[in-house]
């Protein structure tokens, strides 16, 4: 292992944590329980796809397990994250072509 692998790795895995101690900031805040989960699993997402490449550059025997983790991750927590986002809007219900909103 040369040491630019050690480095890039090491990097990848540190930003994948900050971007995890990060993402908890959001709970802090005063918006609706759904709007927070949706940044803190914005921000997971970002980590442990970050984790994930600092541990596949480590350990490149292992691309077809990581690969598929990295795979799963990105698609399952981008479409929860997404549920939350949606879930967390003000009006949920789609509006019928034509109709007036209620006040």
């Amino acid at each position: 292992m040369t040491m630019l692998t050690t480095v890039v790795s090491g990097l990848l895995l540190t930003s994948g944590l900050m971007f995890w101690l990060i993402g908890t900031w959001p709970l802090l805040g005063r918006s609706s329980y759904l709007a927070k989960l949706h940044g803190l699993s914005v921000a997971d997402t970002l980590g442990s796809a970050l984790i994930v490449l600092g541990l596949l550059v480590l350990q490149p025997a292992e691309w077809p397990v990581l690969s598929l983790a990295l795979f799963s991750l990105v698609i399952w927590n981008t479409l929860f994250g997404y549920v939350l986002g949606f879930c967390s809007r003000r009006r949920t219900v789609p509006m019928m072509d034509g109709a007036e909103p209620s006040p």
